[in-house]
């Protein structure tokens, strides 16, 4: 039988090839979620689900810039656990429902991390910290109190192992939240085992109801509510603006106290159901292994061979990052909270929020194009419900608010991708309709836009960075365009791509602001940073947005003075001094000369080489990139994840190829890290790229073969990649004439 068995098998993978991929390697053992929880970059440890509507984490502090995931490695106590956070994010919000279990009586407020013995906060050590896929623990050294943490997609699963002896309190404190703002909240307890509620807050989204439902292992021995500051013994529900549960378990027992609590936009209700639905048991430990299994399953669509230990903690650390967001926000009904704060139905779909679009348009969306098509749909799908219901394509939206964050309408390159090289289950002609009511809308400088050709810096603040943004957006809005056959529509929008030359000035030959009279903004220099909502530039400074002009790379060289000129300019850029003269702008970090990898402007530059015939300098920038800026440590991201777009980043710059227009369905050749990665995208077909010799001194591709032909080209196609084969790179430590001639270059550049 077994010899049957075994035959069958290798006759399917015979006739099917390597279709079904083999989740039997523990990649899992590679993610470390305090990766980023240091320095700048914004994570959060606590565990989620790909995608999870719950990321139910530690917060060590609510306040500053670098606890806008509510946990930073520099703090050594901690308030408690609440059930929402953001990843990698530059502005702060959620923390809702937060739970912190302690000893003592009651106690209703956190204390500060000067004092924690004030409040229920506890001292903690990292050293008593453990953080993996799908699970969280710690010792709250203040209580002798240690915390577990696991998650399924929509539900948290809580356990604390109290002392054997003395008091076993809770506090479930609806007035908490990261940066934002309790509006009114109310908590019920319900029977002897649970309890539910809302929180209202307004903040960085300026109205957000969380309605939760949790339930425990075991009966509540005595409690009482905290209304607005008066603590009410025995009381079972209280609504204000500020409600607090406080809940003492039995201290004979010796078990551990477990609670499991789902959310929902919508309703108590919903948040039952979707707890019901989703952890209808207690077992802590199959819900974890389940998370673990959920997180193997999606890290294993790309299988490194070779790299060191530290490397692939930092490969596959990066893949789970750029994974987390957006977030589900459909209940299991398939409810959810739109944009115009009705109740809508998601049908045939599941809804999600917390798109940092002028982010993750660039690399992350692309990787969840290519990995998790049928997802990237239901982002897609999620965006036109957002139009529908609000009016316009969303800019930064959050938990279906419009929070008007950053520039660009960068919603559309991603539903363009979708359009053009994905395998839509959307109407193409409706999205297009929603791309073209968006960029032909007149605020945010688009009006100016339409008249000029360009944004004038007497208009709107962050002029050129807008202008550039725009232009590309419009270049996205003309390839759907043209694939549905609306050629006058095609050529306008190919016309507007390319009004970024309408700010260069050839005097400085730099990108430049011009005001509605034609004259340039002087006094001027092309190192000067500013900040968002100010000046010409949004988070950098012309050498970095001088650059970007993704949709027509060609056109970019010509104006600049040809392909020599242009490579010297790159040269330039990497050879300036690595200063940031704006303390005020914190975001451009990273620095190699005035490319910042810390933000997102400068992302696509070191590919740029290629345009021009010089791969070899792409792969000594990308290295040199992602050997100095990127490490398995805490403090391992050199800026903000962003929503996982910096981590996206590496993850194409590690495999080998990275997309220099997300829109394109075609990536530019770097140098890959590991010596064999295959890449599992929606399409069945696997796609190897196999570097051989490669090591940290064989960085520069001599030769490369596709399927077992010569491939002497710097770029490869997504329809390539999607019918699956192999790319062989034969890797040396000096740089070759392998892709340096003009028929091998990307071709990028304007043409109607």
């Amino acid at each position: 039988m077994r010899n049957k068995v075994v035959y069958i098998m290798m006759l399917l993978a015979s006739i099917f090839g390597n279709r079904f991929i083999s989740y039997s390697q523990d990649l899992t053992q590679y993610v470390d979620p305090f990766i980023g929880t240091g320095a700048h970059g914004h994570t959060f440890p606590g565990p989620c689900l790909p995608h999870g509507m719950v990321q139910v984490s530690p917060d060590t502090g609510e306040d500053g810039w670098d606890w806008c995931s509510g946990y930073h490695d520099s703090d050594t106590s901690l308030m408690g656990f609440s059930l929402t956070h953001l990843s990698g994010t530059g502005a702060a919000d959620l923390g809702d429902i937060l739970f912190m279990a302690y000893t003592g009586g009651w106690k209703t407020e956190p204390g500060s991390k000067e004092h924690p013995g004030e409040g229920y906060r506890s001292i903690f050590s990292h050293q008593d910290e453990q953080a993996s896929v799908g699970y969280y623990s710690v010792m709250l050294k203040s209580y002798g109190i240690k915390a577990e943490l696991t998650a399924t997609a929509r539900c948290a699963l809580q356990r604390y192992t109290y002392p054997k002896t003395g008091d076993r309190d809770m506090i479930i404190d609806l007035g908490r939240g990261i940066q934002n703002k309790t509006v009114s909240s109310s908590i019920r307890f319900v029977g002897d085992d649970a309890v539910e509620g809302y929180r209202q807050s307004t903040g960085w989204a300026h109205d957000r109801y969380v309605y939760f439902y949790a339930k425990f292992n075991q009966p509540i021995e005595k409690k009482a509510i905290d209304n607005d500051g008066q603590i009410e013994e025995d009381k079972a529900a209280g609504t204000g603006k500020i409600e607090k549960a406080l809940i003492r378990f039995s201290g004979t027992t010796g078990q551990p106290v477990l609670v499991k609590v789902s959310i929902s936009a919508v309703s108590i209700a919903n948040a039952k159901a979707n707890l019901e639905s989703g952890l209808p048991g207690w077992d802590f430990s199959a819900v974890r292994a389940s998370a673990e299994k959920s997180w193997n399953k999606l890290l294993s669509k790309i299988e490194v061979e070779g790299g060191s230990t530290a490397e692939k903690r930092t490969f596959y650390t990066a893949v789970y990052h750029s994974l987390l967001a957006p977030y589900l926000y459909s209940d299991v009904n398939g409810q959810y909270v739109g944009m115009d704060r009705k109740v809508h139905q998601a049908q045939g779909f599941h809804y999600y929020t917390v798109f940092s679009l002028w982010d993750t348009f660039r690399a992350a969306h692309p990787l969840y194009s290519l990995i998790e098509p049928k997802t990237n749909d239901d982002f897609v799908k999620s965006m036109l419900a957002m139009y529908k219901e609000g009016g316009r394509l969303p800019v930064w939206e959050l938990d279906s608010n419009e929070t008007w964050c950053m520039i660009g309408n960068h919603s559309i390159p991603v539903i363009a991708d979708a359009c053009l090289h994905g395998h839509p289950d959307f109407n193409i002609a409706e999205a297009y309709q929603a791309m073209k009511a968006t960029v032909e809308d007149t605020i945010r400088g688009m009006k100016a836009y339409h008249q000029y050709g360009y944004v004038p810096d007497n208009v709107e603040n962050n002029s050129v960075s807008i202008t550039v943004e725009y232009a590309y957006d419009d270049w996205c809005v003309a390839q759907v365009a043209r694939k549905l056959g609306k050629m006058a529509d095609y050529r306008k929008y190919m016309q507007r791509a390319e009004n970024y030359k309408n700010l260069y000035n050839p005097a400085t030959r730099f990108l430049q602001g011009k005001d509605t009279q034609g004259q340039w903004r002087e006094p001027f220099n092309p190192i000067d940073v500013s900040r968002l909502g100010s000046d010409d530039f949004t988070e950098g400074n012309s050498w970095q947005y001088t650059f970007f002009a993704p949709q027509d790379v060609d056109g970019l060289v010509h104006l600049i003075g040809g392909k020599k000129a242009f490579a010297h300019k790159l040269d330039s850029l990497f050879d300036q001094p690595s200063i940031n003269n704006n303390p005020g702008e914190p975001d451009v970090s990273g620095m190699i000369g005035q490319y910042a990898q810390g933000n997102e402007p400068s992302h696509e530059i070191a590919y740029l080489y290629d345009y021009v015939g010089e791969p070899y300098k792409t792969a000594d920038r990308v290295r040199e990139i992602m050997d100095s800026l990127y490490t398995d440590t805490r403090s391992g991201l050199c800026g903000n994840d962003d929503c996982g777009q910096m981590s996206a980043w590496y993850v194409f710059g590690a495999m080998g190829f990275y997309p220099v227009n997300p829109s394109s369905g075609e990536y530019a050749i770097g140098s890959p890290v590991f010596s064999k990665i295959t890449l599992h995208t929606g399409s069945g077909h696997p796609f190897e790229v196999e570097a051989k010799d490669v090591s940290k001194a064989n960085k520069y591709i001599q030769s490369a073969t596709l399927n077992g032909k010569d491939y002497p080209y710097s770029y490869i196609t997504r329809k390539t990649i999607e019918q699956g084969g192999r790319l062989i790179f034969r890797m040396g430590d000096k740089p070759s004439s392998w892709a340096t001639q003009p028929k091998d270059c990307p071709v990028s550049h304007i043409d109607y």
